[in-house]
């Protein structure tokens, strides 16, 4: 009996064959796999390259950019994953692997480390630093929200700003706040609103919910992006004990949706009570600033009128009036002694003078105008004068 050969297969032949068997499984075409992550590289492509472990098995994997890029975490060895994919043989190397096209941490313990290192690593990149923090405008127009179109944050959020400041445009961009897609729309809504300028101030959020419904936030686009922003961000993610990435990226961080609304614009009856007090301070200060510049401009008025020259001039018109006074009153004193001295002196001289002597009944003789005092001094036909005290007598001596 002749012996018939089998026809041998090369080794592609071989592989080929294979990976068809398992292309063509259906047990494979969609399988979830849990394990821990070994080996795991990031090539410049974008695929990710790992082991898929657990404690007595190991399958190699390999993750294409296209599906990478929707992770909302960085894997890394030691993490324990859930995955979502194929299995098939890699012909040129005849080695079977787990295709993964979804990738999430395994558990509410994954997610808190991938959490922890996601936010290390924005940290020592220097995201959270206070000194790239900007100021929120205290006064702005334009308030700018990223958030879901629907829900109690949405409705919160634009209560409290018509309460508080209802002269403020609010401009609402909704997206989605949860499940795959969701970190790419917010942080392109953020990245429009700066674009386009259109807000002086933007509010980022969503409401409470668990690790997961708010992983959106925790992912690197949206961190990215909130970082990036030139219109300072507030971040009102979940409820107050609730923390996500960005949180800590945002220049300010909101315990809720509508304390978020309450930092961003101020309280417009706080704002007229604080005018009301400073118009009465206003008005306050005026008044006592006008009294007290009329009581100065009393005080100088006063002092003006002491040196005004008007004032000098009638004081110096009252000192002339009493000086002439004084002077018309010691002029006339002055006459008055002056007559009584001349008065006395006049009697005294009248006493003496020889005119007083004729007025008695005497004469003066006088020959040539020369006083004749002696009988001898006469001759006989001399001419005389005699000057009595009414007038004067010509006479001729006879004998």
């Amino acid at each position: 009996m002749e012996s018939v050969s089998p026809t041998a297969k090369t080794v592609t032949e071989l592989n080929t064959y294979v990976k068809n068997l398992l292309d063509g499984d259906e047990n494979l075409t969609a399988v979830f796999v849990t394990g821990e992550i070994s080996n795991f590289s990031r090539y410049a492509s974008g695929h990710l390259y790992l082991t898929l472990k657990d404690e007595n098995a190991a399958i190699r994997a390999v993750m294409f950019a296209g599906y990478a890029e929707r992770l909302r975490f960085e894997p890394e060895d030691g993490m324990k994953v859930l995955v979502f994919g194929s299995v098939s043989l890699y012909p040129k190397s005849g080695g079977y692997q787990l295709y993964i096209k979804a990738m999430q941490p395994d558990g509410l313990g994954a997610l808190h480390l991938a959490f922890e290192k996601l936010k290390e690593r924005f940290r020592q990149e220097g995201l959270f630093d206070e000194e790239r923090k900007r100021p929120i405008p205290k006064f702005p127009q334009r308030v700018g929200v990223v958030t879901s179109g629907s829900g109690a944050a949405v409705r919160d959020i634009f209560n409290v700003l018509g309460r508080r400041y209802p002269s403020a445009q609010v401009i609402l961009r909704p997206v989605q706040v949860q499940g795959e897609g969701a970190a790419k729309e917010i942080a392109d809504a953020i990245a429009l609103f700066n674009r386009e300028s259109a807000a002086d101030v933007l509010i980022v959020g969503r409401g409470g919910g668990s690790i997961e419904d708010l992983w959106a936030f925790n992912e690197e686009p949206v961190a990215r992006a909130v970082a990036a922003s030139k219109i300072p961000v507030i971040s009102a993610v979940g409820h107050e004990t609730d923390f996500t990435i960005c949180d800590f990226v945002a220049d300010l961080r909101a315990p809720t949706p509508s304390a978020a609304a309450e930092l961003a614009v101020p309280d417009v009856r706080e704002l007229y009570a604080r005018l009301e007090t400073a118009r009465r301070n206003l008005l306050a200060y005026t008044a006592g600033s006008l009294d007290a510049r009329q009581k100065t401009l009393e005080a100088l008025s006063r002092r003006l009128s002491l040196v005004h020259p008007q004032k000098r001039l009638e004081d110096d018109r009252r000192r002339l009036l009493y000086d002439a006074e004084r002077l018309g009153t010691l002029a006339r004193a002055r006459t008055d002694a002056e007559r009584a001295r001349f008065s006395n002196l006049a009697g005294r001289l009248n006493a003496l003078s020889p005119l007083g002597v004729i007025a008695r009944g005497y004469a003066m003789v006088y020959r040539d105008g020369k006083t004749v005092t002696r009988a001898a001094d006469v001759a006989v036909g001399d001419k005389l004068t005699l000057r009595l005290s009414d007038g004067e007598v010509p006479t001729v001596v006879t004998e």
